[in-house]
């Protein structure tokens, strides 16, 4: 389970909109319930957007009208008998408020007002900003397509904000643990999406003398046939001089495989072999210069990970982020982690 302020600060890190001084002062607040938390960035969000102005686009739109519009559909006029009362069954496109982006931020919002984990003052400015919502409809939070939300130049503004909007469904939707305290979805792909971009932003922010990108790797194949083969591309990739360290990201629900029979449990296989794929690859020189790391945020077991492998002269760890933990230790962790790397 992530401890509720920390929620906030991988927000920060990831998307740094929320280091803009309109949020500072949600950084100060103590929430006793994790949608407080993101109620209040919610309606600070949504107020920024409004200011910009909420994004527009040409939705497909039927309608009978007096005036004809845009298609003209002869058949649905005689069959509905618009001709008769003089009227034409049109169809058109018209730039309209009521997309996808939009439909989710009032489903989130509404979802919001109705939780009694949300302060009063939090629920009044959200249902005043949704008075700038008429006729942008409502979605049912179950069916709410994560992955179909397409990004593009003019609702760039949108990302952090459908982040918030799906922790808040994630958070508000029936669970299996009743009454937590917290995001407990660790098997999310959108939690690991977060989980990854905070990791490498924080890298980005706090040690620029590093660095940081997310790279992709060639295979190295002895006739340079790659037909096929699988794209590798790296979470996070960090560079320090002639050293280059490789972080693959991992947010489980259960971190380890067990084996019922041994009574043993070890690191998914699939994942070490990810991160020692990556590695071999790019050490095209054999130098050991390319280290890797598999760093899973640690969730709801008690495994913490600090192992340290030396494999066919290259090092690959294996460590675990605590996410309940105060920031400033998350901090010094990951702090850590670069430390041992580069050596100082």
């Amino acid at each position: 389970m992530i401890k509720i302020q920390n929620i906030y600060y991988m927000l920060a890190y990831a998307y740094q909109v929320l280091n803009e001084d309109s949020y500072k002062k949600i950084s100060f607040e103590d929430f006793e319930h994790t949608e407080d938390l993101l109620a209040a960035i919610l309606a600070k969000g949504i107020a920024n957007q409004l200011k910009r102005g909420l994004g527009r686009e040409y939705v497909p739109t039927a309608q009978s009208l007096n005036s004809p519009r845009g298609r003209i559909n002869i058949s649905a006029s005689i069959k509905g008998r618009e001709i008769l009362n003089k009227r034409l069954y049109c169809e058109f496109d018209e730039f309209s408020q009521n997309v996808y982006t939009n439909q989710i931020l009032k489903t989130a919002a509404k979802m919001l007002i109705r939780s009694d984990k949300v302060r009063m003052e939090q629920r009044k400015s959200l249902k005043k900003i949704m008075l700038c919502f008429h006729g942008v409809d409502t979605l049912n939070p179950f069916e709410i397509s994560w992955s179909g939300i397409k990004y593009h130049c003019n609702n760039a503004t949108y990302k952090m904000l459908m982040s918030i909007c799906y922790l808040i469904v994630e958070t508000l939707l029936p669970s299996l643990q009743e009454g937590a305290r917290g995001i407990t979805h660790y098997t999310d792909d959108h939690m690991h999406q977060l989980f990854e971009r905070f990791v490498r932003e924080y890298y980005r922010k706090e040690h620029p003398d590093c660095t940081v990108s997310a790279s992709h790797i060639e295979w190295q194949t002895d006739d340079g046939n790659a037909t096929m083969l699988p794209q590798m591309k790296t979470d996070i990739t960090l560079k320090h001089g002639s050293k280059t360290l490789i972080i693959d990201t991992k947010y489980y629900s259960r971190a380890v495989q067990t084996n019922v029979l041994y009574d043993s449990r070890t690191i998914h296989s699939g994942n070490l072999y990810q991160i020692y794929a990556y590695v071999k690859n790019k050490d095209t020189l054999h130098s050991g210069e390319v280290s890797g790391l598999l760093l899973y945020a640690k969730a709801n077991e008690d495994v913490a990970f600090n192992n340290n492998y030396r494999m066919d002269g290259n090092s690959i760890s294996v460590k675990s982020l605590n996410l309940d933990n105060d920031f400033a230790h998350i901090r010094n962790q990951l702090d850590r982690i670069l430390d041992e790397w580069i050596g100082r």
